[in-house]
């Protein structure tokens, strides 16, 4: 498991090392004693899995506040998806930036998000599918998104948007009344 850290200070991209036979594939998504080269210590308590069908859908930008804030790690299983974080930590020298990486099941890589972040993507393929490691239990009063077009954001989507939910197309834009909700 190789670490590269991003742009956005504290966000990594996962590149796995598979072993790979005739028999086919094995590869290791986490391992604890790894995780600690990047000062990850959180226990994952929960992990989720999505399917998404259509190629152009958009899911996103979400994050939890304190207290209960999370860090993420995705990894697609199935197709491509172009994976958005953004940086939300008042104070770091790329708040309100943002960083894109495809994330495939050819390419193995996988994304590890900070508390602090909000998180979104897009489709590349039909029958998308992400499995998603929590270190924090959903919870509907702490969760909070920023709409996948907002302005001040600037998000470079490469597809038209071809489905998208009618929560995540009426998320709040970023303004005075945010401010409050940054972490």
């Amino acid at each position: 498991m190789k670490f590269v850290e991003t742009p956005l200070k504290g966000a990594y991209v996962i590149e796995l090392e598979p072993f790979e036979d005739h028999r086919g594939m094995f590869t290791r998504l986490f391992c604890k004693n790894e995780f600690k080269e990047i000062a990850h210590k959180k226990e994952i308590v929960q992990i989720n899995h999505s399917l998404t069908k259509m190629k152009g859908s958009i899911r996103g930008m979400h994050f939890q506040i304190p207290p209960k804030s999370e860090c993420k790690i995705i990894k697609c299983l199935q197709g491509s998806v172009l994976d958005v974080i953004i940086d939300l930590r008042e104070g770091s020298r790329t708040f309100l930036n943002y960083h894109m990486e495809e994330l495939s099941r050819e390419n193995q890589k996988s994304i590890y998000v900070p508390e602090g972040f909000a998180h979104g993507f897009q489709t590349l393929t039909e029958n998308s599918e992400l499995i998603y490691f929590h270190t924090e239990y959903y919870d509907k009063e702490f969760e909070k998104a920023i709409r996948y077009n907002d302005p001040r954001i600037g998000i470079e989507w490469p597809l038209d948007a071809t489905d998208i939910s009618d929560k995540d197309k009426n998320h709040d834009l970023l303004d005075d009344k945010f401010t409050g909700l940054i972490i």
